[in-house]
């Protein structure tokens, strides 16, 4: 079983922020395919189908490794089975990038995750929310909104990740790289 995890932050307040990108890929993902979140065994939530799980941790970003792990564990799922989902300051908005592996590149949540996993051997699809140059600090960045104008752009790229993601689910991740980035 493939399971998907979306980064963000719980709270009507960070909802629409850049760093809520994973939840708003699982999220519509989640209802293309009819899917309903519930609260799982611990600090997340669970949208499941037989082939599939969604889940949103509700740890906040920077301690995303912690549900993740609990997920993991009360499910015996391994890590070979996840595919993270989050936003990324160093690409830009648009842009969607597949990859078998690799650090955290500075984002907190997945620092997170490969402390409580205890490996970066994960897949990941990292989604760009840069747009021109950032001239702010990367958290007060990160955790404000998109400005209006780039509303459908937002809008595509989650659709496209979607169709990056159903494609995953029947491709190796080379593939789906090929493919999607």
């Amino acid at each position: 079983m493939t399971i998907l995890v979306g980064l963000g932050n719980p709270g009507r307040q960070y909802s629409a922020t850049k760093h809520n990108f994973g939840y708003w890929v699982v999220d519509r993902f989640a209802e293309k395919n009819s899917l309903t979140f519930q609260p799982g065994k611990g600090d997340y939530v669970i949208a499941k189908s037989s082939s599939v799980t969604c889940v949103k941790p509700t740890t906040y970003m920077n301690r995303s490794g912690a549900a993740v792990s609990d997920y993991c564990q009360n499910f015996q799922n391994s890590i070979k089975d996840l595919l993270v989902i989050y936003d990324d300051i160093d690409l830009p908005l648009g842009v969607l990038r597949f990859r078998p592996n690799g650090g955290a590149g500075g984002h907190r949540g997945m620092e997170s995750i490969i402390y409580q996993m205890e490996s970066e051997g994960f897949c990941r699809l990292r989604m760009g929310i840069s747009v021109g140059e950032v001239v702010e600090s990367t958290e007060k960045y990160v955790l404000s909104s998109f400005h209006n104008n780039h509303e459908k752009t937002v809008e595509e790229i989650i659709e496209k990740a979607c169709d990056g993601i159903e494609y995953y689910l029947s491709h190796s991740v080379n593939e789906t790289m090929n493919e999607f980035n």
